[in-house]
């Protein structure tokens, strides 16, 4: 998404201090009495999944469900794979409840070039389990889709850009709560919100805590928040984040391994190496499943800050080890 991955982002990461909010309900059905947000606000659209069947979105997607919906294309080589990235922690973390009671999908922006062929190997690549489902369909009725859900953004998207809203969706349809939600946020929250407080939102909480028992929190530096929200879903520093192990290399060392030339300019335009055949880019590309590494639109100050803080963490974590080997 050149141009507009910084404008997103801020979109993203705003939309995840969006609490609770109901859709725009548009004359409900009279038997609809338990939400308004059900078959006659929903557009019931066809869909294709990455295995060819066909499916309606209320009736065989969402209807009676707690579930997390985002749309992606397979060609986009900056946010998307970090957004799928990132929801597969997410499924790691919730472990075999997705698809017995979360249900998550993902749907093409994109659907002249995305087959269900093409999804399909999209799915293989990233490891994607199962209870978690990629659809594509008419270009119609996909845009009434995402317009109905809060997902369009007027003056950006114009059928002829594939910039779109990087925010998800999650939601339980039968009590009709729904959350935009930041593809950047951490997945253990991503996974609280899915797996406990859409389920049981009228219960409350058994902990009595108070401020004076909650623990000082260190402010992160500005490359910890940079690796926080685009590094971590795909990569890991000493192999402690959440769903191990990385669809990327772990980075612990990476910065006394790498001439920092070289790993500068790969943070900064990874798709430009690639395309010119980088040895080193291109040894990671085929030991990582063919994985692309996103064009994450750093700049030098970011990048400089991002790798401060790696090498850091590599100081920190290797110091005990460190320690242990000395007699």
């Amino acid at each position: 998404m050149p141009g507009s991955w910084r404008f997103l982002l801020v979109l993203a990461v705003f939309a995840a201090s969006i609490p609770l909010w109901p859709l725009q309900p548009q004359q409900p059905l009279a038997e609809e009495t338990a939400s308004p947000w059900g078959a006659g606000y929903f557009p019931n659209i066809p869909l294709l999944t990455q295995d060819g069947e066909k499916v309606h979105f209320f009736d065989d997607l969402i209807k009676d469900k707690v579930v997390a919906i985002n749309f992606i294309f397979t060609g986009c080589s900056d946010s998307c794979p970090v957004e799928t990235a990132r929801l597969r922690q997410v499924q790691k973390i919730l472990g075999d409840r997705v698809g017995k009671d979360i249900y998550f999908y993902s749907i093409s922006i994109d659907p002249y070039n995305d087959s269900p062929a093409t999804l399909k190997r999209y799915a293989e690549k990233f490891g994607i389990g199962p209870g978690w489902t990629l659809l594509t369909g008419e270009p119609d009725d996909i845009e009434q889709l995402r317009r109905s859900l809060g997902l369009w953004i007027e003056g950006l998207e114009n059928g002829r850009s594939r910039d779109h809203n990087l925010s998800l969706i999650i939601g339980n349809q039968a009590t009709g709560r729904w959350m935009k939600a930041s593809p950047f946020e951490s997945p253990y929250i991503l996974a609280d919100r899915l797996g406990n407080s859409l389920h049981n939102w009228k219960q409350a909480s058994a902990m009595s805590n108070d401020y004076a028992q909650a623990p000082e929190i260190r402010p992160p530096s500005s490359g910890e928040q940079i690796f926080r929200t685009r590094c971590s879903s795909c990569h890991t520093l000493g192999n402690t984040e959440p769903g191990q192990p990385g669809i990327g290399p772990d980075l612990l060392g990476v910065t006394r391994q790498r001439d920092a030339s070289w790993l500068t300019r790969w943070l900064k335009a990874p798709d430009q190496m690639l395309a010119e055949k980088d040895p080193l880019a291109m040894l990671l590309y085929e030991q990582y499943n063919r994985l692309a590494m996103p064009n994450m639109r750093l700049g030098d100050a970011e990048i400089s800050a991002l790798m401060s803080y790696i090498e850091e963490e590599t100081a920190r974590l290797q110091a005990p080890l460190a320690h242990t080997g000395n007699p």
